[in-house]
């Protein structure tokens, strides 16, 4: 009897951690919990109280066991995203108002949870910024655990599996990520998740080729089928045919035998075959990437974001607060100096009960430096821990969003005066700290060469540029295709930014995505940046090309590139360049935007 052949079908999601992974799929569907809803007796409520409260212990002992877990695999890093959940176990504004919800309305633990966790994500869903938006997973990761431990469906699948799988789920919490063993989970999709969810944040800190927000995979795939997860593109192809199963084995041998080249790069100067040299710097949000930063062999921190601390709180954090985070910062990178960026979110964002009004558009309206200065004491109080974390290694003070002359100088007013308080307190810092700015804005490098009088370095932050500069919202999918880095207005302007810095004696660093993306290092090194900082899983890569290269072939490239009319002459341009010295990975074979423009989704 002939065997029926599983029609092949393609899904795309978002990689988020880079490798290709071949192998069998296991469906973890927990499905939907539907949580019981009843009112209990008056005499009941101390009993029900006490249920709910062990359901939550019992939470907080499953995730220590998976805090564990990783620390006895040295996998310290992502053990912070298990601290954020635990922090979550304990925070009033769940938990004791989940209990009082009971005794008010006595009703059952289930019921009142789901009450409170509904209001908590209502909160959430009306953030704009994407990332921050992201974080209401962990309040449904932390409902669903209490939820099965009342429910007594707490009952963990992935420590059961006994052989090498891919797991297909519709989202995965950081614990279960916590606990896969990479010799049996081999990579892993996900119907949801971003790129910076808690999911894809512990897939890359553990280096498990994942997949996320891949919306129908638990839809198209079975238990059983044959699975291609490639990290890089977000492409899974589900029962692939003999000839996709062949281009994908060639595929995986070239990255395999890349990855154990590109280890070489880690302690090798990031400069040019004829000694152009910038640092390879890292971008991160907290202290426990440090150790991933320096075994990547990051030469600092380009980009230190401060907006974790200020989520998951009821209250804005203390100065003591801010001062114990960027001192772990500082003391962790030194002899490396770490760039911190001050508060980068609008008062949208807090979860405090701010008088601030509704914006239509907020990525327009008062966010970045615009609130800092609106907010001065809360501005204040970071700048403080800022200053006073400088005194314990080397720190360089970034501003985000800078428009025009006036804001810098109201800035650097505010700071003059933060340094006279500590030293009237007899507080250590370091008064030669050097201070600069984001440029993110059109207006910014329309007067570049005013700005650079104002301070002693610039940093490009190029998602925010291009998104303003091509008028494009980049988490807008009808619009995203338009999302070009290397449109030739955006050359022109990084361009023209970095002439009106090096002109005025500064440096000038790139901390956007476009700064990590190995096809765009030989146009950044033609545009003569003197700083890349990026995440740490491209160091490795980028380092590679850019010791591929001469600077005269670099400002060739450039100069050619500025002549053409369209991103696509300019990209098409670019990877004729490359794939003349990397065939393997920039060749034909492997172009995968064409193979992403093959496939319709489901078919």
């Amino acid at each position: 009897m002939k065997r029926e052949t599983k029609k092949t079908q393609f899904i795309k999601g978002i990689g988020v951690t880079p490798g290709i992974i071949i192998g069998k799929a296991y469906l973890l569907d927990r499905g939907k919990i539907e949580a019981p809803a009843r009112v209990i007796p008056e005499f009941q409520i101390p009993q029900e109280v006490e249920r709910f409260q062990d359901a939550v212990e019992e939470a907080k002992k499953q995730l220590r066991l998976a805090k564990e877990k990783l620390l006895r695999e040295e996998a310290a890093g992502p053990t912070y995203i298990l601290d954020v959940h635990l922090l979550l176990l304990e925070d009033k504004n769940l938990i004791e108002n989940t209990i009082e919800t009971i005794k008010q309305s006595w009703i059952n633990s289930e019921w009142a949870l789901k009450i409170n966790l509904e209001r908590l994500r209502k909160i959430f869903n009306n953030i704009d910024d994407e990332y921050l938006k992201s974080r209401k997973a962990d309040i449904d990761y932390i409902g669903e655990r209490i939820l099965r431990s009342l429910m007594g469906k707490d009952k963990e699948a992935i420590p059961l599996i006994k052989e090498e799988v891919i797991i297909v789920s519709h989202d995965l919490s950081p614990a279960d990520t916590a606990q896969m063993s990479k010799d049996k989970v081999t990579a892993f999709v996900t119907n949801m998740g971003g790129r910076t969810s808690h999911t894809a944040i512990m897939a890359r800190s553990l280096e498990i080729p994942a997949v996320v927000g891949a919306e129908t995979a638990t839809h198209y795939i079975n238990t059983g089928d044959t699975l291609i997860v490639d990290g890089i593109t977000g492409v899974v192809v589900v029962n692939p045919s003999p000839e996709i199963m062949h281009e994908y084995l060639e595929r995986q041998r070239v990255r395999q035998k890349m990855e154990r080249e590109l280890f070489q790069y880690r302690d090798l100067p990031a400069e040019t075959i004829d000694g152009y040299r910038v640092k390879v710097l890292a971008n991160i949000e907290l202290v426990e990437e440090i150790p991933s930063v320096l075994q990547h062999g990051a030469e600092g921190i380009g980009l230190y974001r401060t907006e974790y601390l200020y989520l998951n709180r009821k209250d804005l954090p203390s100065e003591e607060d801010h001062f114990q985070a960027y001192k772990h910062v500082v003391e962790g990178i030194y002899p490396h100096a770490a760039v911190i960026r001050t508060l980068d979110i609008g008062g949208d964002k807090f979860l405090s009960h701010m008088d601030l009004a509704e914006e239509m558009n907020p990525a327009m309206g008062l966010r970045a430096i615009r609130f800092s200065l609106k907010e001065v004491d809360i501005f204040k109080v970071q700048l403080r821990a800022i200053l006073r974390a400088s005194a314990f290694g080397k720190v360089k003070l970034l501003f985000p969003m800078i428009s025009g002359a006036t804001e810098i100088r109201e800035v650097k007013k505010i700071l003059h005066a933060v340094r006279l308080d500590l030293s009237a307190e007899g507080i250590p810092f370091d008064p030669k700290m050097e201070i600069g700015i984001m440029i993110e804005v059109p207006s910014a490098v329309t007067i570049a060469d005013i700005l650079a009088k104002e301070v002693d370095f610039f940093s490009i932050g190029t998602n925010d540029l291009i998104q303003y500069s091509l008028a494009i919202d980049r988490v807008n999918e009808s619009v995203t295709h338009l999302y070009e880095p290397l449109h030739p207005a955006i050359l022109r302007l990084v361009k023209e930014v970095v002439q009106a810095a090096h002109n005025a004696g500064i440096r000038v660093a790139m901390c956007g995505e476009m700064a990590g993306e190995p096809l765009y290092v030989p146009i950044l090194l033609g545009l003569e940046l003197d700083e890349l900082s990026m995440n740490v899983l491209s160091i490795f890569r980028v380092k590679k090309v850019l010791r591929s290269y001469t600077y005269r072939e670099c400002k060739s490239l450039v100069s050619n590139s500025l002549h053409l009319s369209t991103p696509e002459e300019i990209e098409d341009l670019v990877r004729a360049n490359l794939r003349e010295k990397f065939p393997e990975e920039f060749g034909e074979n492997f172009n995968y935007r064409l193979t992403l423009n093959e496939y319709k989704e489901g078919e």
